[in-house]
């Protein structure tokens, strides 16, 4: 399964550049570098999201379910102190 490494918010917000994309969604930390390419949104969207909490606006758009088809391969960790 996913990783459950403890990752900060203010961690997350170090991974905010278009090489390094690290979102958080729904308290869990999401690797999007590589995925940025076939994400059907634009990697716009995720490059202006990175290094944040992106629940919100992630649900907006998508239902949860679509989360677990990425936990294994793009979960890094989950949110925390």
């Amino acid at each position: 399964a996913g990783n459950n490494h403890v990752i900060s918010l203010k961690d997350v917000a170090k991974h905010s550049s278009s090489e390094d994309i690290w979102i958080a969604i729904g308290g869990e930390v999401y690797d999007m570098t590589r995925y940025q390419e076939e994400h059907p949104g634009g990697k716009k969207v995720l490059q202006k999201l990175a290094g944040k909490d992106a629940t919100k606006q992630f649900r907006k758009y998508h239902r949860d379910a679509m989360l677990l088809r990425f936990k294994d391969e793009l979960r890094v960790g989950v949110l925390g102190e």
